[in-house]
């Protein structure tokens, strides 16, 4: 077996594995146990006493979103009260606003469906009220408080239709949604250290712990978090390679069009061989140079 042949399946391999369980963030596995879900709720809402467990539902819609690599987390709360948190990760970016509305556009739909609520009929269907949140977890700095498609997109004119989300930053307090943005940033200084590497991720396990971040989670579930953090380093190592690919055959592209366009002009004043004309376009073999010529030729 060729050293080519090793290569390219170990690319597939590598690939099959993230495609697998890149899915799996550190914030979605965190909140898929109701014991967390309902520390996170509680810390939006911690006037309600009578939230539980049982009253808390995920509806997290999958391949609504086409980044993978954001985690997007869709809280039911009873039939009254519907949350959606986007954690939008250390990237500032108003175009999350985009994201939330087509979100809650298909979250609104398969509740009807859920719901069997028609919105074909006279009767007035009933809806969950929409709280919308994003989870930054890079530097505050200046950035607003709250962000809406109005302000962003239409320099605050009175549109039709509007999204605006409240935005939580690091703060001094101990709940569990700090303590995830403390965990996001000792990674980043981590991945500065170490690069994306194993111990980036154990080194970040590790200080979290000790500084009782998320420590209960951790303990429980270190394994699992290795797993999913180093999937996601696949899962961006493969899309770096993969656009880093796309530049190169844009960029031979536009070097080979390039040398055809002066091969026609030089076969064009007939006044060099095809052989001279190969090595000024190097992107273009002999065999290219003669189609280039015969079609030359058949036009003139």
């Amino acid at each position: 077996m060729s050293d080519d042949t090793k290569q390219a399946q170990e690319v597939k391999v590598t690939r099959h594995m993230a495609k697998r369980t890149a899915k799996n963030s550190v914030f979605l596995d965190l909140f898929q146990d109701k014991k967390n879900l309902l520390k996170l709720y509680k810390t939006l809402h911690p006037e309600d006493t009578d939230a539980t467990e049982d009253t808390l539902d995920i509806v997290t819609i999958d391949n609504v979103l086409t980044d993978n690599l954001y985690n997007d987390l869709g809280i039911m709360v009873g039939n009254n009260r519907l949350l959606l948190l986007l954690e939008a990760q250390a990237s500032w970016t108003v175009n999350i606003l985009i994201r939330i509305l087509l979100y809650l556009a298909q979250s609104y739909h398969e509740y009807f469906e859920r719901t069997s609520q028609s919105l074909y009929k006279s009767k007035k269907v009933t809806m969950p009220k929409p709280e919308l949140y994003i989870i930054y977890t890079g530097n505050k700095g200046r950035k607003p408080d709250t962000i809406s498609l109005s302000k962003e997109f239409f320099d605050g004119a009175d549109i039709d239709i509007n999204v605006r989300a409240k935005v939580i930053y690091e703060s001094d307090t101990e709940d569990i949604i700090n303590q995830y943005i403390i965990f996001c940033k000792v990674f980043d200084e981590q991945r500065k250290l170490y690069g994306m590497t194993e111990q980036t991720v154990k080194e970040t396990i590790r200080i979290c712990k000790d500084r009782n971040v998320l420590k209960e989670y951790l303990i429980k579930r270190e394994v699992e978090v290795v797993t999913i953090m180093m999937s996601l380093f696949n899962d961006e190592q493969i899309m770096k390679t993969y656009w880093k690919d796309m530049e190169n055959t844009l960029t031979d592209k536009i070097t080979h069009d390039k040398d055809r366009e002066t091969a026609e002009r030089l076969i064009k004043k007939g006044k060099m061989s095809l052989e001279d004309i190969a090595d000024c376009v190097p992107s273009l073999s002999l065999e290219e140079l003669r189609e280039i010529e015969a079609e030359v030729m058949e036009l003139a």
